[in-house]
């Protein structure tokens, strides 16, 4: 398991903010499964759904953030996770744009790549490897796209969201795999012991300038959507 626990670039969790997080919320104290439900929680959604500059930003950087996505919302977990001894590790994909439908408008989604790199984290837990991604939607953010689509009693696509079961996702941890992008899946990368190793083989397919208009605009653009689903009342 030590290569599960070890800390790198990215899953900095000896960052005072991370070693602060992590004091206050008395994690350590907790056993394993309680520690990774809490931590988990946490990630879903006290760090809500959103674009950051990049997917590789160090977990201290997601939490000074307060919002993030797949990538970096797990580089966060991972952190928070290996930061209080939970063995856990990275899965990468692609998924089809179709799933940021709605959150991704215009020209943005236009323009992006039909197939986007994603990950979830895998956590070690007596004995068994849980599959966790639904840490990536706050349940805020779930709620509302759900109340705005009453009709919808089966699969979704869109808005972040690619679930065969719509109005009851799989999204608690209970010694369980949770999903919520996963209907989406293209290629599967396999498996990573760090997001590191995983984003020096595989990035997101931008140009050099999709690449500057995506940090400097069309993110800005994604999170204001988030934004607004969000807070519609």
């Amino acid at each position: 398991m030590e290569q599960f626990l070890r800390e790198t670039p990215l899953l900095n969790f000896s960052a005072s903010s991370i070693q602060q997080l992590i004091r206050s919320r008395n994690w350590r104290s907790l056993d394993s499964y309680l520690r990774i439900r809490q931590i988990y929680d946490f990630v879903r959604d006290e760090i809500l759904f959103g674009y950051n500059v990049d997917d590789n930003i160090p977990a201290s950087a997601v939490l000074a953030d307060g919002y993030g996505q797949c990538n970096t919302k797990g580089i966060l977990l991972m952190a928070l996770l290996r930061g209080t001894g939970i063995p856990c590790r990275i899965h990468g994909f692609t998924v089809d744009k179709q799933l940021q439908k709605g959150a991704m408008t215009g020209i943005v989604y236009k323009r992006a790549p039909r197939e986007i790199v994603h990950s979830w984290v895998e956590v070690y837990l007596d004995g068994v490897w849980y599959e966790l991604e639904a840490f990536i939607l706050d349940r805020a953010y779930l709620s509302q796209l759900q109340r705005l689509n009453p009709a919808c009693t089966g699969a979704f696509c869109g808005y972040g969201v690619a679930v065969k079961n719509f109005r009851d996702p799989v999204i608690d941890f209970d010694r369980n795999n949770t999903y919520i992008q996963s209907e989406a899946i293209c290629q599967d990368f396999g498996i990573y012991d760090c997001p590191d190793d995983f984003f020096r083989q595989h990035r997101q397919q931008l140009s050099t300038l999709k690449g500057f208009v995506y940090r400097n605009w069309g993110r800005h653009l994604m999170n204001r959507n988030i934004r607004k689903i969000r807070n519609i009342r």
